[in-house]
């Protein structure tokens, strides 16, 4: 099974031209046309590798392949690979059925000699898992200030990896929601980045892409993974600032709330069940603050079932006690938001 579009369509790395490795060399003029290769069994590297014109260390560099690309492997000798490589540093994000193989915004994959060592192949024997190990790490090193800049793409890409080189895996799941996660996360960041952020409707805000994510959850449905990607998906229904309305918190607990009652026993259901809590409080507080005791009355009771629902399926949860402390702030009067001083 290939989750993911984004595959080299059979294309490895046979006899090239002396040409072709020329141009590879000193740079393909536009409209060049590139001679494509016969098929061959795919690769990934685990670290930064260059690319040389012959297998041989003293011989001319082509490029880089970073961590994570994708590979076809022409022929082997000794201890060097010939491939056809995808050297650019992003992938694209939107057209991700479409195989990169030139445009004039993105680089065309090359060819050249590569040395073996750090180097997946398909069929390599616990290959799925040393691409998951490679990723997890690539993974903390993004969290880390000191990790390298790309190490969060570097994992995204060696998670696609696994799903792409190695169908028959039970790790494909985990790795398919670990890529899809990962690049959600970056295009929260982008966005946050941006002034349109705190615009109050979602709509008026750069979205983040739900590609992948769906996919995750329509392969896997009814699975932690499932429920994972489904809560990734909340952020582009939240509002950018709430700006003081009720209606922003009212909605979004409803979406919380309906997700919890989607995924009952998933790994961020007591998490979604707090932050419907949460925004429940919230609503006491500001109709309260309006002098509506009716809607704030309802509002409480509301924050008040939810903390028991919590109690009730996730007593060692952390949100279980958030919530309790949030019902126990509105009995006593305190207010949950806004200004806390008298």
């Amino acid at each position: 099974m290939i989750f993911f579009g984004m595959k080299l369509r059979s294309i490895a790395v046979c006899v090239l031209c002396a040409g072709l490795a020329f141009a590879c060399a000193n740079g393909q003029k536009k409209g060049t046309q590139q001679v494509k290769p016969m098929a061959g069994p795919r690769a990934t590297a685990l670290r930064v590798t260059w690319l040389y014109i012959s297998p041989s260390l003293s011989e001319q560099k082509v490029d880089k392949v970073q961590i994570g690309r994708e590979m076809v492997v022409g022929e082997k000798s000794g201890a060097w690979l010939r491939v056809y490589a995808n050297t650019d540093i992003e992938e694209m994000k939107d057209d991700r059925d479409t195989p990169m193989v030139g445009t004039d915004e993105t680089p065309p994959p090359i060819s050249g000699w590569i040395q073996a060592k750090g180097i997946v192949i398909e069929g390599t024997s616990n290959g799925d898992q040393i691409l998951m190990g490679a990723a997890a790490n690539q993974e903390s090193l993004a969290e880390d200030p000191r990790g390298p800049v790309n190490a969060a793409q570097s994992a995204r890409l060696l998670y696609r990896r696994v799903v792409e080189m190695f169908p028959d895996s039970p790790l494909i799941p985990e790795a398919a929601w670990r890529s899809a996660d990962i690049e959600w996360q970056i295009q929260k960041a982008q966005s946050r980045s941006l002034s349109s952020s705190k615009e109050q409707k979602p709509y008026m805000r750069e979205l983040m892409d739900e590609g992948d994510l769906k996919k995750v959850v329509k392969t896997y449905p009814h699975t932690r993974w499932a429920a994972l990607a489904a809560f990734d998906l909340i952020d582009n229904k939240l509002c950018g600032d709430w700006q003081g309305t009720t209606q922003c918190p009212d909605k979004e607990a409803d979406v919380y709330a309906k997700y919890a009652d989607e995924f009952p026993d998933g790994p961020r259901t007591a998490q979604a069940l707090y932050q419907a809590a949460y925004r429940m409080a919230v609503l006491a507080d500001m109709y309260n603050s309006d002098g509506n005791a009716g809607k704030s009355n309802d509002a409480h009771n509301r924050a008040r079932d939810l903390a028991e629902k919590l109690r009730a399926h996730f007593a060692e949860s952390e949100y279980c006690w958030r919530a309790g402390a949030l019902v126990y702030k509105l009995d006593e009067g305190i207010p949950v938001y806004g200004n806390n001083l008298n």
